[in-house]
């Protein structure tokens, strides 16, 4: 099965004006329940990635995990998690980036990449790109190197691939969607 990206636009929805006013919020849940849109995103991932030097993928927080734990099991690589602070058990390390209206913070467990290891980055949307570079500033103050950062849709009126690109990290999407 080849990736059709007019099919996979098809099956997410698009929810006007949430969270907030101004705001077209692209809802990828609905991949979930259709079997072929989410076995062509996992496939086309993957196909992109099975040749390659990454040694893990540090996903994040909550919709980067769905498939990025597909790609792991496929790829026979180890998935580590970024997640919101305080929701990791034993030692983390944490980063805080700025959103529209303040703050927040991910974190890694401090022993889920060593020097050595090829990241990459894996989340559902770049859309300020203020959350892939702090996952990239935990995987660089561990040791590891980001070999790239990857997401399923890109919102490139946001800057944010472009932020993450100026980082020194090469960036990978499947969608774009013009606009907020």
């Amino acid at each position: 099965m080849s990736y059709d990206e007019c099919y996979v636009k098809s099956v997410i929805r698009t929810i006007p004006d949430w969270p907030e006013p101004g705001v077209q919020f692209r809802d990828i849940t609905p991949l979930f329940k259709d079997p072929k849109a989410l076995r062509m995103i996992s496939d086309a991932f993957i196909q992109r990635y099975i040749d390659s030097d990454i040694t893990h993928i540090a996903s994040i927080d909550a919709r980067g995990f769905l498939i990025g734990s597909i790609m792991s099991y496929h790829l026979n690589i180890p998935l580590v998690l970024v997640r919101k602070r305080g929701k990791l058990p034993g030692k983390t390390i944490s980063q805080e980036y700025k959103l529209e209206y303040g703050t927040s913070a991910v974190e890694m467990q401090i022993d889920a990449v060593a020097k050595g290891d090829r990241v990459l980055i894996f989340d559902d949307l770049i859309a300020t790109g203020g959350t892939i570079l702090a996952a990239c500033n935990i995987v660089k103050e561990l040791g590891a190197t980001v070999s790239e950062a990857a997401a399923l849709i890109d919102l490139p009126d946001l800057q944010g691939s472009t932020k993450i690109q100026d980082a020194g990290v090469p960036v990978h999407t499947l969608l774009a969607y013009e606009g907020l």
